[in-house]
């Protein structure tokens, strides 16, 4: 018997970026593809963060990372402000049975978000955590539930080598020149997303066979961009574009495809709207259920993304309309902070051609119709120099708006927090505690 209310299923990867099947890439994915033809895609959709905790935070409070408190990584020492921000205690006044079966990085210890269900599995790869979702589905899970189901793929170190066929015809991503060894890891990477999608296809079809699929809302999505150079970790959109895409009650049916600009923390309140309780004070989104219905074409005229650690400090903040991206960054480091880039063989490549010593601009400035790769700065080209005054004020006043600590000078981590010196070559590196 179906609850009055829709079922959630929160099923989320790491690091995939838009690198699947449906969002044009030569990476078979068939689940993720069927699951995009019976619901919608969001084919510019974002995250709040392109690292690893703040992303998570902004998707499940509904608010930007300095705002949730999650300026870096859980695991190394950071943590929300107030975990009852987190949407499972919203839903569960309003009945909801909340289970969390692998990924989330919200917390070192995972009872510290009070899901009423902690799945215990051992690692998060999708042959242990899809297995585990389909049994709970299967075994007659408490409705309406919000499960959320996190894959450790598509991050690193990958699981599986490149194929021969992959090493020899891959593309790599279009931040990387193309060699053998940038073919061989994209190879690795395509791997890993097979897999990603055999786990979300045994979840869909464990849904299925449990009569449930009709009344539950899918959320698809990621954290943040793949894991290879100046793509993961940066406010490009090679860092900050997601795939995003949802099926189920609400108007989330039909294979659309929606252009307009939106962020994950617009997940939160459209929650809210298609239950119809009352929003959170904390919420920082907008519903998306209205550019469902058609009502309206936008809901964003410009969406913001942020970065303040990852392994290392490095404090960034952007803002992206439909036509400009504007970023800035808030340290003295000059070169790349390389910690913040996972090892791997495309990193060698560009490390082996002098990467450490290339400067990083203080501001960046991209023509997205022009320069959709994001590779010609314009912050010093005069012609517009009207627009990079817009978007520097339309950044301050976001900032301001959302009371950013960066606006008061570094930002301190917190007590214990591990962390990387920004001028080291990896995360493996010996790390020092605050």
């Amino acid at each position: 018997m179906h609850s009055p209310r829709p079922n959630i299923l929160y099923i989320h990867s790491h690091d995939t970026g838009r690198y699947v099947q449906p969002y044009g890439h030569a990476i078979p994915t068939p689940n993720i593809q069927r699951l995009a033809e019976e619901g919608v895609l969001f084919r510019k959709a974002f995250c709040g963060a392109p690292t690893c905790s703040p992303s998570r935070a902004s998707l499940l409070t509904g608010q930007c990372a300095h705002c949730s408190g999650m300026l870096g990584l859980a695991h190394r020492g950071f943590a929300l402000y107030d975990y009852t921000q987190h949407i499972i205690h919203t839903l569960r006044k309003e009945g909801y049975h909340s289970v969390l079966i692998g990924e989330e990085h919200l917390a070192k210890d995972r009872n510290a978000i009070s899901y009423d269900q902690v799945v215990g599995v051992e690692g998060f790869q999708s042959k242990v955590v899809a297995p585990a979702a389909v049994q709970m589905l299967t075994g007659g899970l408490v409705q309406p539930f919000f499960l959320s189901v996190g894959f450790f793929e598509t991050h690193r170190a990958f699981m599986k080598p490149s194929s021969a066929r992959d090493a020899k015809y891959a593309l790599p991503p279009a931040t990387l020149p193309d060699t053998p060894e940038t073919r061989r890891d994209i190879g690795a990477f395509k791997a890993s997303a097979w897999d990603l999608d055999w786990g979300i296809g045994a979840v869909l079809d464990a849904l299925e066979a449990a009569g449930l699929a009709e009344n539950t809302l899918v959320i698809c999505t990621t954290d943040h961009g793949i894991a290879f150079p100046r793509m993961k970790g940066h406010l490009t959109d090679h860092g900050i574009g997601v795939m995003l895409i949802m099926r189920g009650p609400g108007g989330f049916l039909g294979g659309r495809v929606i252009d307009a600009l939106v962020s994950q923390i617009d997940i939160f309140p459209t929650i809210c709207d298609l239950l119809a309780i009352e929003r959170p004070l904390w919420l920082q989104g907008t519903s998306l259920i209205p550019l469902l219905r058609g009502a309206i074409e936008q809901i964003h005229d410009a969406i913001f993304a942020e970065v303040t650690y990852h392994a290392a400090y490095e404090p960034l903040r952007a803002v992206r309309s439909q036509r400009w991206k504007y970023i800035r960054r808030f340290d003295h480091h000059l070169g790349p902070v390389l910690p913040n880039c996972d090892d791997s063989p495309s990193k060698d490549v560009l490390l082996a051609h002098g990467w450490k010593e290339r400067p990083r601009p203080l501001e960046q400035l991209y023509d997205l119709i022009f320069d959709p790769n994001e590779a010609s700065n314009m912050a010093n080209d005069l012609s517009v120099a009207v627009v990079l005054e817009e978007l520097r004020t339309r950044l301050e006043t976001w900032m301001r708006s959302t009371n950013d600590p960066l606006l008061h000078g570094p930002v301190p981590a917190p007590p214990g927090a591990e962390l990387n010196d920004p001028d080291q070559m990896s995360a493996t590196y010996p790390t020092r505690f605050v």
